[in-house]
């Protein structure tokens, strides 16, 4: 092994005795250079021991191979798990997946996009917090690069690929009234468009059945949901019970606190005979099979909304300017029943 330390680039290029520009097609693509320099280069990296800083090349690219991610929490396992998807994929299309969380907070979202605008990036995935992302702040990256929205979106006008709420909160609504008796709803907070959807989508189907909707409002804002969930189920339960004997949640999360506070004051929760409480969710959370008892609910395509997304994402930057200028393309994926013990 050669003893000169190789820090950067044009030092590894003095050293093989090659211009800058031909290294860097090489790293672009080692297919772009001569099969004889190409083993000129590979000789010199083992030589030299030389290991480039892969991320620094492709944010110099003139075509980045560079993907930003921004989403809520990424200890959500939702957004983990579709983080995963994207990831994976990035890598084997050759891409760097930069994931930024906001932490359901405004200033952090603000500067995941200006940390995102102000590096050289292909384009965006992001599931945004909703209604407290910066309006501003965000038409300029939508502005600046190709972006897809993920599971939530701010306006109408932007592509987005996410849970139809109308079929999966429809779908398990139904469910519920005929399988027992008709269910309350515990809304979750207002932070974003899914709130709002699956609110109304819950009202509509109550009544298309012939329901008198029982929606349970909350004035909490924020993302800690099991804590809503198991704070509002207590107040509930210990000022009588709730209005049905089966509990609709907005999401799982909720739901998971649903359990936990009906569980402190001994009342069983399942679809079994003796059981006082049928409590249902949303998402299928990775951890929603493990409650005690696991917990029905419908399944978002975690796989099919990273999946999509990416596809998306890929066909604009593939496209240049002027599929990035293209009309907004909107898809809504179904969600499936899973029937467990709750309800």
């Amino acid at each position: 092994m050669n003893e000169q330390k190789i820090r950067t680039m044009e030092e590894f290029a003095a050293a093989t005795g090659l211009s800058r520009p031909t290294v860097s097609k090489y790293f672009d693509n080692p297919d772009n250079v001569k099969p004889s320099t190409r083993a000129r280069i590979e000789k010199a990296l083992k030589d030299y021991d030389y290991r480039p800083n892969i991320f620094a090349v492709s944010l110099n690219r003139k075509q980045p191979k560079n993907i930003g991610v921004i989403v809520p929490h990424i200890s959500d396992p939702f957004y983990a798990e579709v983080v995963r998807q994207i990831e994976m994929r990035c890598l084997a299309e050759g891409y760097w997946a930069i994931v930024l969380s906001s932490h359901g907070e405004r200033k952090l979202e603000a500067r995941a996009m200006r940390t995102l605008m102000s590096l050289n990036i292909a384009g965006v995935l992001m599931a945004p917090l909703g209604f407290e992302t910066d309006a501003t702040l965000l038409a300029s990256l939508v502005s600046t690069m190709p972006i897809i929205f993920l599971d939530n979106r701010v306006n109408t006008d932007q592509s987005f690929v996410g849970t139809d709420n109308r079929q999966s909160i429809g779908m398990i609504t139904e469910y519920l009234c005929r399988t027992g008796e008709h269910p309350c709803f515990l809304e979750m907070p207002a932070v974003n468009q899914n709130a709002l959807e699956r609110r109304a989508a819950y009202i509509a189907t109550m009544e298309r059945l012939g329901f008198e909707p029982i929606v349970l409002p909350t004035s909490a804002k924020g993302w800690e949901f099991e804590e809503l969930g198991y704070r509002e189920a207590g107040r509930i339960l210990d000022g009588g019970s709730f209005p049905t004997r089966t509990v609709l949640c907005a999401n799982d999360r909720l739901a998971f606190g649903v359990i936990a506070a009906a569980f402190e004051r001994k009342l069983p929760v399942g679809r079994d005979d003796g059981c006082e409480l049928r409590v249902a969710g949303h998402d299928d959370h990775p951890l929603s099979r493990f409650t005690c008892p696991p917990l029905t609910t419908v399944a978002q395509d975690y796989q099919g909304i990273a999946a999509t997304g990416v596809d998306m994402l890929f066909t604009r930057i593939a496209g240049g300017p002027e599929t990035q200028a293209a009309k907004p393309e909107i898809k809504r994926l179904e969600a499936k029943l899973i029937m467990r013990g709750s309800a």
